[in-house]
């Protein structure tokens, strides 16, 4: 399995995610480039969500961001086991899209969540991207239930300890 880098994004990385938001892979499912931009440089300043720029070699070609649900009321995941934290991510260069990686570093990511304490990883793509939840069954999460998020309705899918 390729050995996949998570590094902590910076604000020197906002021109890189602009890029790759405004992407029509990415923008599909994340809706508005600008907006999506503006979230992800507001997060910098929150302690509760952590964000990462995913590297192949010294390739940087996708995004991971990890937060327990709990911080981000309402959360609409139901009760879940103290540690938990949920996940989100896209690939964000096209030519890394369709080649396996992005099951490969969600596990990855997953892997190294769970080996830190956490009982369970959560992530929640639209059920109409096909891709993205094929991509997080071949990552070892399972499907649980629809969700409705404020953005919209959602899968909600799982992977324990």
């Amino acid at each position: 399995m390729p050995a996949y880098a998570f590094r902590p994004l910076t604000s020197a990385d906002l021109p890189q995610m602009r890029r790759w938001l405004a992407q029509p892979h990415v923008a599909e499912w994340w809706g508005e480039p600008e907006a999506q931009v503006r979230l992800v440089a507001d997060d910098l300043r929150e302690p509760a969500m952590k964000q990462f720029i995913v590297a192949l070699g010294e390739r940087a070609f996708a995004y991971i961001q990890c937060y327990d649900p709990d911080d981000w009321p309402p959360q609409p995941f139901g009760p879940q086991p103290a540690g938990t934290c949920a996940i989100d991510q896209f690939i964000g260069e096209p030519d890394m899209v369709n080649c396996g990686h992005g099951s490969a570093f969600v596990r990855a990511f997953a892997d190294r969540l769970i080996e830190a304490g956490a009982p369970r990883v959560l992530t929640d793509p639209d059920p109409a991207n096909r891709r993205a939840v094929r991509a997080y069954e071949k990552a070892g999460f399972r499907s649980e239930r629809l969700v409705d998020t404020p953005d919209g309705p959602a899968l909600l899918m799982r992977r324990d300890a």
